[in-house]
């Protein structure tokens, strides 16, 4: 394994008697400070009838607790000058406050009252399912939305991955207030969430805070393990889609490693080389969808030549088997088939022939330019630090690093070629029927 540079920031870890986690990492120089909570809970742990939990329980936590009542937690952090906000994927939920340094007492106040006694009255539920049921609605006016999400229903038959962390829209409308409490009070504890904080603070003092403002909530949280195994795809599967539009998309996925897994670094190479980017070394706070790359394998297959206004790759690892997913939203007039044909040659194309050295060595600079990068600013710092501790062991970024960077062609065509394969595909085409404008 190459040596690899000191990225990461040192930070301080302990866990409370009731089993929460907490990370400090104290950086004098920082103007803010950033307070992050990540709960290990998220549409993973949810079941049909409750699909959607999650993402709704995210919403639930800033509409009340004993000491910050309906619209408090925004209005007092919006006077001290903060950010704040939430959000849900497949394996947890994370919260996050950055404010002035002199402000940091207040999002460890607000953390520490809502953690386990959140409000979830019926009237706020009920309240809250019209604004979810029209988040959730915005997003289906989208064809991209559409297409992921029948994706992942067509890839996954057993795990629960096969669910957006939106949910079904039919159990946010039969969800009563009661299972979702019951989803609240059995996942939303001490023993699966850490608490991370960043930026500028005297760490002795603030270990002190924490003690004394978390340590008093009773221990709490169900094991949130998730015990369902996709088993291996013996076959192509595939759907199409019809809707408002006027240009096609093409997704084709096929089941990817998990993060411990050893194909993992492989796999994430190849992604940046089908679609330019790194999402995990990307550099930045989250790992959030890349722009264009017009250096990218698919950009220049299908965007130069003209057959797409967009195409990339697109491999976040996940607790469980994830996927890796190609595709191409195509220039009027350019049929899917097309789009799929052009999308499977280049995939077959790196498969066969693995990358090029320079596409290794630019992929290297990149690893390296964005690891640089990855912990600038308190919330950034928060945020990585809590999302590795979250999704897997000890060591997990650095370790994956190193394997990316030493990663060589051929761990790359055998990657692809034993997990790229027909018989584990499963294709989305979304066929336009005019009336509306894609983006």
């Amino acid at each position: 394994m190459p040596r690899l540079p000191a990225f990461t920031p040192s930070s301080h870890r302990f866990r409370l008697p009731n089993g929460l986690k907490v990370i400090l990492a104290p950086e004098p120089a920082s103007p803010t400070a950033s307070v992050w909570v990540w709960y290990n809970v998220g549409s993973k742990n949810e079941w049909p009838g409750v699909t959607g939990a999650s993402h709704w329980v995210e919403h639930m936590l800033f509409e009340g607790s004993p000491k910050y009542r309906k619209g408090a937690i925004d209005r007092a952090v919006t006077e001290a000058g903060g950010t704040l906000n939430a959000f849900t994927e497949y394996d947890f939920t994370a919260y996050f406050t950055t404010v002035p340094k002199a402000r940091l007492a207040l999002p460890l106040d607000i953390e520490s009252d809502r953690m386990t006694r959140a409000f979830l009255t019926d009237d706020e539920v009920e309240r809250e399912r019209v604004v979810i049921l029209s988040e959730r609605e915005g997003n289906e006016n989208w064809p991209e939305f559409l297409v992921e999400e029948e994706l992942y229903s067509l890839a996954y038959r057993h795990h629960p991955y096969r669910w957006d962390p939106l949910g079904r829209p039919e159990d946010i409308r039969a969800m009563t207030p009661a299972m979702l409490a019951d989803y609240y009070h059995r996942f939303y504890g001490t023993r699966n969430a850490t608490l991370v904080v960043s930026g500028a603070f005297d760490a002795p003092s603030v270990r002190a805070d924490v003690r004394r403002r978390f340590g008093r909530l009773r221990a709490s949280g169900d094991d949130p393990t998730v015990r369902a195994s996709e088993p291996r795809q013996r076959g192509e599967r595939r759907a199409t889609l019809h809707g408002p539009g006027t240009t096609p998309i093409v997704a084709i996925g096929w089941h990817a490693p998990a993060w411990p897994d050893g194909a993992a670094p492989a796999m994430l190479v190849l992604d940046m080389i089908l679609g330019g980017a790194s999402r995990v070394f990307g550099g930045g706070f989250g790992f959030g969808r890349g722009a264009e790359h017009p250096a990218s394998r698919l950009y220049r297959r299908l965007v130069e030549p003209g057959l797409a206004v967009r195409s990339g790759s697109e491999y976040r690892p996940k607790a469980h088997p994830g996927m890796l997913v190609v595709s191409a939203q195509g220039v009027k007039g350019v049929p899917a088939s097309q789009l799929e044909s052009a999308l499977l040659e280049e995939v077959d194309r790196l498969a066969s022939r693995g990358p090029t050295a320079s596409e290794l060595q630019e992929a290297r600079a990149k690893l390296l330019r964005g690891a640089s990068l990855a912990y600038e600013g308190a919330t950034a710092v928060g945020f990585r630090l809590g999302f590795f501790a979250t999704v897997g062991p000890a060591g997990l970024e650095r370790e994956l690093l190193g394997k990316m960077l030493a990663v060589r062609s051929t761990a790359i065509r055998e990657a692809a070629t034993s997990i790229l394969r027909r018989d584990g595909r499963t294709t989305v085409t979304f066929e336009p029927e005019g009336g509306a404008t894609d983006a």
